[in-house]
């Protein structure tokens, strides 16, 4: 929501705004006056800006945070039981079908070609070596990117587990690129990952869920993909899709 609507925001709500995706959504979760003084301006601005987004007023917008920080740290268990009351009854491969059709569609939606031809760029720029590393879940998605990469180009290293990854970075150079898949209940490895390269001067490419893992802060390029299905494991359908693109 906050992505769609940036472009009607004043110069002053997207300063806001850019303090609350920094660390979202926990940012949101101090009081109005602690927010605005964060982000340096009114707290009348953030009720404007909150109202262009269709809240009716900051507890509103709150209760939307602490939903939907529940719904990123949620195990498999509370995640069926969610599904469970939320839809109607009928077979397993229709419901999840249509919600994985239209996690693709509404990820495709809210995509923004400029960064995607900007990782174009990097990954067809052959004076940059390719790093691709995933989580426990998502590591298959790292290594589908992997295996197409190095058909296409020299120079790309698929990241080993998180056991001996640092070993793999020891010759990272300024101008690198980490392509890093990490999806919710996210993974401390991988984020260290992350932040060890942009350190070093690596341009890190992250995608993640509608809820974005931690490394969004230090990534010049993040792809977020909607993962929830009906079912007690989530979905990486979009981000597959994103990957083939």
């Amino acid at each position: 929501m906050i992505h769609a609507n940036r472009d009607a925001m004043t110069r002053s709500e997207s300063q806001l705004i850019n303090v609350i995706l920094d660390e979202y959504p926990i940012s949101g979760l101090c009081s109005i006056t602690e927010l605005a003084e964060k982000a340096g301006v009114s707290t009348p601005t953030v009720g404007r800006m909150l109202q262009k987004l269709g809240f009716s007023g900051y507890g509103q917008f709150q209760a939307t945070l602490r939903s939907e920080l529940g719904e990123m740290i949620s195990g498999p268990v509370a995640k069926r039981n969610v599904w469970k009351e939320r839809l109607p009854e009928g077979h397993v491969l229709n419901r999840y079908s249509w919600q994985a059709l239209e996690n693709q569609r509404r990820t495709i939606d809210q995509g923004d070609p400029d960064d995607f031809d900007a990782l174009c760029r990097l990954l067809v720029d052959r004076d940059r070596r390719i790093f691709v590393a995933g989580g426990r879940i998502t590591g298959t998605l790292a290594r589908y990117l992997y295996l197409h990469l190095q058909m296409m180009r020299p120079n790309v290293r698929l990241m080993p587990s998180a056991a001996s990854w640092l070993h793999d970075l020891l010759d990272l150079r300024a101008g690198d690129v980490l392509v890093v898949f990490d999806v919710r209940r996210y993974e401390n490895a991988t984020l260290a990952m992350g932040q060890m390269c942009h350190d070093r001067g690596a341009e890190v490419v992250l995608f993640t869920d509608q809820w974005r893992s931690p490394i969004h802060r230090v990534a010049r390029l993040t792809f977020s993909g909607r993962i929830a299905v009906p079912s007690a494991w989530d979905s990486v359908a979009s981000l597959l899709l994103l990957t083939e693109c």
